[in-house]
């Protein structure tokens, strides 16, 4: 487990609750050729595209979380994992404009992690998403209309950690979310 003390800067001090998630959070490279893919989509001009140093692959959206506590969820979600490699080479539109990027496969290890980071957030009273698992890395919301690209390189992201990460959203509907990562959590 690794705090990242500059991101602590970014809870509001007088603000009640922040923004939490569970990611996976990509290296530097593996965000180059996540961009690649982000790059190669044709959008509308109403779409969203995610920013580079904003893709992830969400494991748990917790939403507003009291900032009393941060600490004790900082300590909870930590489990122990098993690495896995995903790899991705499949672009799609969802229903509702969402554009994402699928792995070609899910390995046991991805759902096992996500599993237990569950099981944590249940004991420590937090709601979980109850709806099925799909992992994905969003490119863009507002997307229909959005034309993927027919070939793309070959993502391979090793996953060494995940994350605890701060959404900070946008002052409007237009400006996009920052996020900060709180704490790792290496394997």
């Amino acid at each position: 487990m690794m705090s990242i003390p500059a991101a602590d800067s970014l809870l509001e001090e007088g603000e009640p609750s922040s923004r939490l998630f569970v990611a996976l959070w990509p290296a530097p490279a593996v965000r180059q050729e996540l961009q690649a893919w982000l790059q190669g989509w044709h959008w509308p001009s109403r779409a969203g595209p995610v920013t580079p140093e904003s893709l992830h692959l969400t494991l748990h959206f917790l939403g507003q979380v009291a900032n009393a506590r941060i600490a004790e969820l900082r300590h909870g979600v930590a489990v122990p994992f098993t690495p896995f490699e995903l790899n991705f080479s499949h672009p799609t539109l969802w229903s509702h404009g969402i554009a994402v990027l699928l792995p070609d496969s899910v390995p046991s290890a991805l759902l096992d992690l996500q599993a237990a980071v569950g099981v944590e957030l249940l004991r420590m009273g937090l709601p979980v998403e109850k709806r099925a698992f799909r992992p994905h890395v969003t490119l863009s919301r507002r997307a229909d209309g959005a034309a993927a690209p027919g070939e793309g390189p070959l993502v391979r992201w090793p996953v060494r950690e995940y994350a605890l990460v701060l959404s900070s959203p946008g002052r409007s509907r237009h400006e996009p979310n920052g996020y900060a990562v709180l704490e790792t959590y290496p394997a």
